[in-house]
């Protein structure tokens, strides 16, 4: 009990921001964040990898905060059963349940999510709310009848996500950016996008991103994708997710001078985000690879032992080290980790971020630094090679090809900067 109570202390402190990020009120956390501590020094000693206590502790806590949004389901008129059966997900960790009711709110605007908690979630009455807010009694009915209609259009999240909806279209040309370090330490971040293709793996989700060649920060390529339903890999469910990829000029990275579209299908679960299948069309014969086909998927769209996806709890781990653009630490080929917290200056807003550095998750040879906010959204994506990368494709170092580019001393060996990414999340 000693060893439980030592890793419940160390890990107090994310699991508090993330229960806290998940329900507003400070109460009904307080009490669930109580739940949870209970439940984990009940179920300890069935807990085999010790190592895995913080992602085993917050699975816990996914599932309690689920339990409190079903019995506020009750109170918004839906039956439980719905709840349950419209996010029921079957997968290699096991059944999950997405959280509906919680996802639904979060796509309302302010004052229906301010109106549903003070009705619902504080159990105060419309008099109540009425004078808590100092408006007359007949908006608070006007208002928690119009919050009441959206909630319920919009259950089971299936409507279009704020990219969709504006149509925005990201800039020809990436605008100037700065980033700065601060010396705030890090905070854990829950962060639900497909790796290397940034957009949510869940019905209603969308997003356009392009990739920006340095240093001209022109635009080469850009790609809009949609979530398009649910599908079925092997008896594991997940989403289709279509891709269009739109190249401004022919890019050995997709290999398409103008439009090359890609399906995926894509699983979230409560602690990973994995892709299941990609297919595509080559020469007009489809190629489809699914997580059944070996290395011939997994070296390209697996991640994980067993190809069990991106963690999406994403926290400083202390398998690397960085100052300034010297990176160091873990020797192992494979390393992902945050290593510090950074001010993005972009397009005349600030975004407080953690910056995850990848080095060589995808292949030999390539690092990238990610910059997520505290909604575990990307903000910048930016690509390095090392100085050698391809060489036997380009016939030339990296230095030399690009010799005014950024570059990282990543345990000693030279990486240059070659593009960005942005998505319509920024602008």
């Amino acid at each position: 009990m000693k060893d439980f109570e030592m890793l419940l202390q160390d890990n107090m402190l994310p699991l508090q921001r993330y229960v806290n990020y998940k329900i507003a009120n400070s109460y009904d956390a307080e009490d669930v964040l109580q739940d949870v501590c209970l439940a984990a020094m009940v179920k300890f000693e069935t807990l085999k990898n010790i190592s895995a206590f913080k992602a085993w502790l917050l699975s816990i806590a996914n599932n309690k905060i689920k339990d409190y949004y079903r019995k506020k389901a009750k109170a918004l008129q839906i039956p439980i059963e719905s709840v349950s059966e419209s996010a029921l997900v079957v997968g290699r960790m096991g059944i999950t349940e997405q959280s509906v009711v919680s996802d639904t709110l979060e796509l309302l605007g302010n004052k229906e999510q301010q109106m549903l908690y003070l009705y619902y979630f504080k159990n105060l009455t419309q008099e109540d709310i009425a004078r808590q807010l100092s408006v007359p009694l007949g908006t608070v009915k006007s208002r928690l009848h119009y919050a009441k209609q959206k909630f319920r259009q919009n259950y089971p999240n299936t409507i279009t996500c704020k990219g969709e909806e504006n149509m925005i279209k990201i800039p020809d040309i990436l605008p100037e950016y700065k980033i700065a370090e601060t010396d705030l330490a890090p905070f854990s971040v829950v962060c639900k996008e497909l790796q290397g293709w940034p957009i949510i793996p869940r019905v209603g989700e969308n997003c356009t991103w392009g990739i920006y060649d340095m240093p001209s920060r022109k635009r080469t390529e850009y790609t809009e994708m949609k979530v398009v339903g649910k599908a079925q890999i092997h008896g594991i469910e997940g989403v289709e997710i279509s891709a269009i990829q739109y190249s401004e000029e022919n890019r050995s990275r997709i290999a398409s001078v103008n439009k090359k579209e890609r399906r995926f299908v894509a699983q979230l679960t409560d602690t990973h985000c994995r892709y299941l299948a990609e297919s595509h069309y080559e020469n007009g014969v489809q190629k489809l690879y699914t997580f059944l086909d070996g290395d011939e998927f997994v070296n390209n769209w697996g991640f994980g032992e067993d190809n069990c996806g991106k963690e999406i709890i994403v926290y400083a781990k202390g398998l690397l080290s960085r100052n300034g653009n010297i990176v160091e630490g873990c020797t192992d080929k494979e390393v992902v980790d945050v290593v510090g917290r950074f001010e993005i200056t972009i397009n005349d807003k600030i975004y407080d971020t953690v910056c995850v550095m990848d080095i060589q998750s995808f292949n030999d040879g390539i690092a990238s630094e990610e910059y997520f906010d505290k909604n575990g959204r990307l903000i910048l994506w930016r690509r390095f090679n090392k100085n050698d990368w391809a060489y036997e494709r380009y016939g030339k170092l990296w230095t030399e090809m690009l010799p005014d580019n950024e570059r990282l001393i990543i345990n000693g060996e030279t990486y240059v900067h070659w593009y960005d990414c942005v998505t319509d999340y920024i602008f």
